[in-house]
């Protein structure tokens, strides 16, 4: 019986595409070391948070954080919007994607923006929460 349980679960598994990043979209999102409202919490995310999708389980998504934890949530909690979080000490944002333009912002580490526009040449144009966006340096930043 334990092993049918074992290979119904592997048929519900659909691996995630690779760098499939999503967001959490509500405040104080419980992160379970499985997939059960009854499992272990982690720790509460909040909104707009990045995550990568590692696999989904019918209404359960396991993923991992930009600290490399991985978690699972339910699937209802995520959203498609696509945001980053600084992991350099301070990210530079630029009205242009260039090392010359001018400043816009500073976010600090472990700020989350939203991805404003594609990636393309090293950097990304992102949306501070207050409204402020410009040019971000990719090698600055997790989720994309």
């Amino acid at each position: 019986m334990r092993s049918l349980a074992v290979c119904f679960l592997l048929a519900l598994a659909c691996p995630a595409t690779a760098g499939e990043f999503r967001s959490i979209a509500e405040n104080g999102t419980p992160m379970y070391d499985a997939p059960s409202v009854r499992a272990k919490k982690l720790f509460v995310a909040s909104r707009l948070y990045p995550v990568e999708v590692v696999i989904n389980i019918d209404s359960w998504v396991k993923v991992r954080d930009h600290a490399g934890d991985l978690a699972w949530v339910e699937k209802k909690t995520l959203s498609d919007k696509r945001t980053v979080i600084v992991t350099a000490a301070v990210a530079d944002v630029r009205q242009a994607a260039n090392d010359q333009a001018a400043l816009v912002f500073q976010a600090q580490q472990g700020v989350a923006l939203d991805v404003a526009e594609p990636p393309a040449g090293g950097w990304v144009r992102v949306r501070h929460a207050d409204g402020q966006s410009g040019y971000a340096k990719i090698n600055q930043l997790w989720g994309i």
